[in-house]
């Protein structure tokens, strides 16, 4: 996990989340314009951003292993409020948001992410070297949890389509936060020393006071309040915009993806160009578990409370492009080193999926 090396910024970071509710307060419930919902978009971004780092803050404070687990709670209500929200508003496609999201995270993070901070890492450092036994426990737990929420799906018989009976789905949910909670106890306890760098030669920060850490906590839970109700105001404006292009739901599922993991790729692409590689992947794979192992229970146990069908096997394209993801990034990770050839790949297979994303 990155944390800020100094905090001066902190007291002007909290002025986003404040400026993200007034434009909240001032816009729930009514009709707007282009020119005003171009400030709402604005508002939620900046309180998407400012909520992640507040929850570095608090997690820095509060030291592990309860740090990870506000930093991935944080983003988990951060991406489920915004899935909640736009399936909320209904439309075609509606049932299937979840998926879409939870998809493109699992690309984001393992070919678009990791690509990005091997290449980057290598076209300074040339060869980059991490601790297998770390990486590939965390590949292997998101390679499971992806497969129960997103392939068994399409292949169970019990209910018509991709989806999961109701049965089905709570025992995806279970074994997902079963799954991820071994996981954090694993990387946090008990073997905590498989995720720390091969050469631990980095300062790290000094933990904020107790004051910052009120302050970011406080600015956190205002952070979390705008953005689900920015992102329920500016529902309307995000589905006629991806009607209006032609392009298909699944856009809408890469958008939020994209917007919930850009505060982790810019801590993780700038780890890897100190050749702190280690940092970046422990960062990266954390966040995907993150996003998949606490939103599909979380949503399934949203789909109760909304009603309705909830879509979550992938179809043929996907199911490839996922197993494609998982045979490479293991190549990747297995050596222990990596180079500008294995970036190159993972950032090509990126390409490809946000290619097909909007051209199917």
């Amino acid at each position: 996990m990155i944390v800020t090396k100094r905090y001066s910024w902190l007291r002007s970071a909290t002025i986003t989340p404040i400026v993200a509710a007034l434009v909240l307060a001032l816009t729930w419930g009514r009709s707007l314009n282009g020119f005003v919902m171009i400030i709402v978009a604005a508002a939620l971004v900046g309180a998407v951003i400012a909520a992640v780092h507040h929850a570095e803050v608090v997690a820095h404070r509060v030291g592990e292993p309860f740090g990870t687990l506000i930093l991935a709670i944080a983003v988990t209500v951060i991406e489920v409020g915004l899935i909640i929200m736009l399936m909320s508003a209904g439309g075609e496609g509606s049932d299937s948001l979840a998926r879409d999201t939870v998809f493109a995270a699992f690309m984001i993070v393992c070919n678009g992410i990791i690509g990005l901070c091997l290449f980057v890492g290598a076209l300074k450092h040339r060869v980059l070297e991490f601790r297998v036994e770390g990486v590939t426990a965390a590949l292997a737990t998101l390679s499971a949890v992806a497969t129960l929420a997103l392939v068994l799906p399409a292949f169970t018989t019990t209910t018509p389509g991709p989806t999961f009976s109701p049965a089905q789905l709570a025992f995806a949910g279970v074994a997902s936060l079963i799954l991820y909670g071994v996981f954090v106890f694993m990387q946090t306890v008990r073997h905590r020393d498989y995720f720390l760098p091969l050469k631990p030669d980095e300062e790290h920060a000094s933990p904020p006071t107790a004051r910052d850490a009120t302050t970011s906590l406080v600015a956190l839970l205002l952070c979390l309040v705008a953005v689900v109700g920015l992102a329920k105001t500016a529902s309307p404006a995000i589905e006629g915009a991806v009607e209006a292009m032609g392009a298909p739901r699944a856009v809408v599922g890469v958008a939020i993806a994209l917007l919930v993991l850009l505060p982790e790729t810019t801590a993780a692409v700038r780890a890897a160009a100190r050749n702190r590689v280690q940092t970046s992947l422990n960062l990266a794979l954390g966040s995907a578990l993150a996003s998949i192992g606490l939103t599909i229970p979380a949503i399934a146990l949203a789909s109760v409370w909304l009603g309705g069908k909830l879509t979550l096997g992938l179809g043929a394209k996907e199911m490839v492009m996922l197993a494609l993801t998982v045979v490479v990034t293991t190549l990747t990770v297995a050596p222990g080193r990596a180079t500008l050839m294995q970036g190159t790949v993972h950032l090509a297979i990126f390409g490809a999926f946000l290619f097909l994303a909007v051209t199917p």
